[in-house]
């Protein structure tokens, strides 16, 4: 079953990763590059998303839509990156992101099997 784990970072995760000096930052790093490596037989996708100040939003609940600079959700974790795996069920992913060394917040969602078109 694929899934997809949204990685989100927090005001306070940031202000970590800030504070560190260039070495305590590549430790950093390769953790999160050996979890990769450890699942890479699962992670089927990844990618690092640019910093939310690059984002575009485009709100389609009013009567014209309305798009503007910057991501407006509400709350203040940001989305920092995704990783598509394909594994066995939803416990098999939580395992996966109990070990997950990055940012402190891993969200999972069931990727929706659509046709093909055509």
């Amino acid at each position: 079953m694929k899934y997809v784990m949204m990685f989100a970072d927090t005001p306070e995760f940031e202000a970590t990763l800030a504070a560190m000096d260039d070495a305590e930052r590549a430790r950093s790093t390769g953790r999160v590059m050996a979890w990769f490596a450890e699942h890479e037989d699962k992670v089927t996708y990844h990618e690092r998303l640019m910093p939310p100040d690059s984002a575009t939003t485009i709100r389609l609940d009013r009567d014209e839509p309305l798009v503007t600079d910057g991501p407006y959700v509400e709350g203040k974790e940001v989305v920092s990156g995704i990783a598509e795996v394909d594994v066995a069920d939803l416990d098999e992913a939580l395992r996966m992101a109990r070990s997950w060394p990055g940012c402190p917040i891993v969200e999972i969602r069931p990727v929706m099997e659509i046709p093909a078109f055509g």
